[in-house]
Order: structure tokens, then C-alpha cells, then sequence
């Protein structure tokens, strides 16, 4: 973000490091049947100085509009992983995110202990690395703890921030990707 003093400790970071533990702990003896996971890194979420919020859609999400317009139609889902290391996690479903998916990640988050994170309301819509691939008939979710109130200041800093819950996304994360994945085993 080019804010001066900026350190993105959750808008950033979190889901940086929660994307590479997953890909670790994920990436580990896949069976052959399962469906691929991939991770991707976007670059150009925030529109360039000087451009207006309301030009957000035309100048904002670079990356993730090329990865959309190159890969979407190899897809079955996407899940963005933006703010969730927030000392308070809590992230409402947002509106422009699939409600099956946001089902799967609550039974996930269930499952494991995390369900008080993800509660059943739902939030307004946030214009986000998700979208272009919802606008390309993409099932997507993007967790973001938008209720942040150091979001895009040089207050976003480690201080604000807690390993407890990027875990629990994490673990959330974990048994709905892995659930996402064995969808195309067949049982035995």
C-alpha cells in the first residue's frame, strides 16, 4: 500500500503466511485422486497513487484479473485469504462470496473448533481478489476481517495482530480444502 510507514502486518502479511503454511501442510502425500490445489500470489490489488476509489474495479486487482482472464475456466474455486490474523477474528460471510463455499468453510471451521470466527450473518460486499474470478462464473470466498480499524494505515502492525488467529483460519482452511479436495476420489 503506498501509504508512508506501511507495514501491512494483516493486510498482507497474514495472508501471505497463511498461504504458505498451507501450501506446506497441504502439499504434503497428496493422493493421486485428489483435485489440485494452487496457490497464488496476487500483486496489484491497490490501484495506483493517484487513481480514485470509485476507479477501484478499473485499476485495482491487476494480478488477479490476469490470473482470471488466463486460468478461470481451470478452476472449481477460489478462496482468498486477506485479513485473518486480526486479534479479534471475526469474519462475516461478505456478500459477493459464494454461499456454498462460505457453508463448507463454517462446517470446516466447525469440524475444528473455529466456527466462533465465521458467523452465520452475512457482511456487505467488498470489491476484493475475488471478484474477478465471481464476475468470470467462478465459486469464490475471500476471508477478510474488514472490521479492522488500522486497515490502510501505518497502525497495521505486529502489535495489532495474533498468531491464535491466523491458526484458526488456518485450520479452517485446512479441513475445507481438504474436504474440496477429495471431492474427486471416489470412495471405496
Amino acid at each position: 500500500k503506498d501509504v508512508p510507514g506501511f507495514v501491512g502486518a494483516n493486510d498482507g502479511a497474514s495472508g501471505t503466511a497463511t498461504a504458505l503454511e498451507l501450501a506446506r501442510v497441504l502439499g504434503a502425500r497428496r493422493p493421486a485422486c485428489e483435485r489440485e490445489i494452487r496457490f497464488v500470489m496476487f500483486d496489484g490489488e491497490e490501484s495506483p497513487a493517484g487513481s480514485p476509489d470509485s476507479a477501484f474495479l478499473r485499476d485495482g486487482l491487476r494480478g488477479s484479473k490476469a490470473y482470471a482472464a488466463a486460468h478461470a475456466d481451470e478452476l472449481a474455486a477460489v478462496v482468498v485469504v486477506d485479513f485473518v490474523a486480526d486479534r479479534d477474528l471475526f469474519i462475516p460471510r461478505e456478500s459477493g462470496s459464494s454461499a456454498r463455499l462460505w457453508r463448507l468453510l463454517r462446517a470446516s471451521a466447525a469440524r475444528v473448533g473455529t466456527i466462533d470466527a465465521f458467523p452465520a450473518g452475512t457482511g456487505g460486499r467488498i470489491l476484493d481478489d475475488h471478484t474477478p474470478f465471481t464476475d468470470r462464473g467462478v465459486p469464490a470466498i475471500d476471508l477478510i476481517d474488514f472490521d479492522y480499524p488500522p486497515f490502510h494505515t501505518p497502525r497495521d502492525t505486529l502489535d495489532k495482530v495474533s498468531a491464535r488467529s491466523l491458526d484458526r483460519a488456518g485450520e479452517a482452511l485446512v479441513e475445507m480444502l481438504r474436504r474440496l479436495a477429495r471431492q474427486t476420489c471416489r470412495p471405496r
